[in-house]
Order: structure tokens, then sequence, then C-alpha cells
């Protein structure tokens, strides 16, 4: 593994154009700016990427884009098996391995359904692992989508110490259990990046390995501070944790249009349109564009701060 996937890596979102095709210049900035602001790694493919909705094309396209476009100065892992036959997933991460990234990301909800047991989720993820190229760098997703699948601490400790998983997003949203998880891959090369910004600090502080959370759209560079910075200015860093967690409430507002909002607002593209999301949450949620003045607003004060610390 030439990777070791800490730090903060943001779930890309996809821009798409009034035809409802990809906007790859929109896309193109879109890349530059992660980068631009600090992001360690990118996870192209990935729900906030709408992948669900996408066409494998537009799913090995993306992460084709993502590579070559990149040039080598972050890692880039990519998911995108969304069906529930084992010979299409089999299919769809082939294309994926093809395409260049650096680690190919099993989502775990489509290894087993909810009422079906660990028995039957080794079985497939033997089985997918067979039909991927052996010296491929692999990752895992608990894509909340279409349900929930959290890793047993069995399969954690089994994936770790396999060598072939590199990247874990853990989406369980509790400190105890992904400290746990912690332990479990210590000396291996998993690496377990947290999802949920209510405990991304508490997180890093205790030895965590990154953060992957969707509000890496808005504000990467915050996150990377305190990656960096944060244990040297514990009270600076209290007082931006607890503006991160309120900022990232604003995500059940309607993301990932959201962060299209957010980002037509900087200029990185001009349409927000999404097709996970077709409504207008301006007018679901009538203070969209407020929130988003106060989140851009208190990100440059705290950037301010970080200057003078």
């Amino acid at each position: 593994m030439t990777h070791n996937f800490h730090g903060i890596v943001p779930v890309m979102i996809t821009p798409f154009d009034d035809n409802n095709t990809i906007d790859w210049d929109g896309y193109a900035r879109l890349i530059e700016w992660y980068i631009d602001n600090g992001s360690h790694g990118l996870f192209a493919v990935c729900q906030s990427s709408e992948m669900l909705f996408l066409t494998l094309k537009e799913r090995t396209e993306l992460a084709s884009f993502t590579v070559k476009q990149v040039k080598g100065r972050v890692p880039v892992v990519a998911s995108g098996h969304i069906s529930e036959s084992m010979d299409d997933q089999k299919a769809e991460l082939r294309a994926m391995a093809e395409t260049g990234v650096d680690a190919v990301v099993l989502v775990t909800n489509r290894l087993a359904s909810a009422d079906e047991d660990a028995t039957v989720f080794r079985s497939r993820m033997q089985d997918l692992l067979g039909a991927i190229p052996t010296d491929m760098t692999l990752g895992l997703y608990e894509c909340p989508a279409p349900y929930r699948r959290l890793l047993t601490d069995d399969e954690v400790r089994w994936c770790a110490e396999s060598g072939r998983f590199a990247f874990l997003k853990d989406v369980s949203c509790d400190l105890a259990h992904i400290r746990r998880r912690l332990a479990l891959v210590e000396n291996t090369p998993l690496a377990i990046n947290n999802a949920n910004a209510a405990i991304a600090w508490p997180f890093l502080q205790a030895g965590g390995h990154g953060f992957s959370g969707v509000m890496n759209n808005f504000h990467p560079d915050l996150y990377r501070w305190l990656y960096d910075h944060g244990k040297a200015h514990p009270e600076l860093a209290a007082e931006l944790d607890t503006f991160l967690v309120l900022s990232a409430m604003s995500e059940s507002l309607g993301y990932p249009k959201l962060a299209k909002h957010f980002h037509r607002r900087i200029g990185t593209f001009s349409n927000v349109h999404s097709r996970a999301v077709p409504h207008d949450i301006t007018e679901r949620h009538r203070a969209v564009e407020i929130i988003l003045d106060h989140i851009v607003t208190g990100a440059d004060r705290f950037r301010s701060k970080i200057a003078k610390a």
C-alpha cells in the first residue's frame, strides 16, 4: 500500500448542468477547491456523489476524471457498487478498479441485507474479494442508504488483519464504539475515519485517523486545522468544535443540494441541480440562504482567529 488514508477526506459531491448531465468544468474546480482547502484525500463516487442516481458509466467516469485531475497530489478512493445482484456488483467493482483510483471501497450494506447474519456477510465478502485484483487496495463504507450496516468487531478485526483494507468510513456516530475500533485496528493498515461532525474533534483527540464527513464540502480547512493544530490550541479548538457541530445541523436542510447552494455562492459552479434532492430546498426550508450566510461568516471569523493563534 502506498497511502495510509489518514486525515481529512471529503465525500465528494457531483455538480450537474441544466441538462442533468455532469458539469465537468465545475467538477474540476471543485476538486481544486478540496485540495486548496487542505484535503488529505478524496472520496469520489459515494452517497454524497449521488451514486444511487448515477449510471455505471457516470460512476466510472467520475472516478477516472478525479484521478486525472488530481495527478497524484492526494489519494483518491471510490465506491459505486450499488446493485443487488452479486454478479452486477462484481462487474461494478472491477470497472471501478480499472479507473486508476488508489482504493476501491466496498459498501457494507451491499454484502448482507438487514435481516441476514454475519455468516452471509463474510461469504459475500469473500466472493467479492475474489473478483477484485489482489493488488488492489480496498476500503469499507458503512453507507447509511438504503440501510446502515455497521461492521461487527470481529468483521473489523478480520478486515484489518487481512492487510487488504486501508480505509473505513465509520458511520456509527458513537464515540465509545469508534474508539473501540481504533484498538481493534492498531498496528494494521486499516484507518478509521469518522463521518459524524458531532464527535469529529473528540475522536481526533482520542487518536482517530481522520474525518470524512459531509461538512468537508463547506470548510475542510477548519477540520484540517483541528487535525494538525487543535491539540496545541485547546481553547480555540473547543470553540471551533462548537461552531462545526452546530453548522453540521444544516445537513438536514437538503444535503447534498445544500452543499451545491454553498458552492454556487462561492463560484465553484453555477447550478444547484441534484438528482437525489429534486425539490427546491429554499421553498421547503425558507431560511436556508440565511443559515448559509451564518456558516460562511462564522467560518471566516474562525479563519481570522486561527491566523492570529
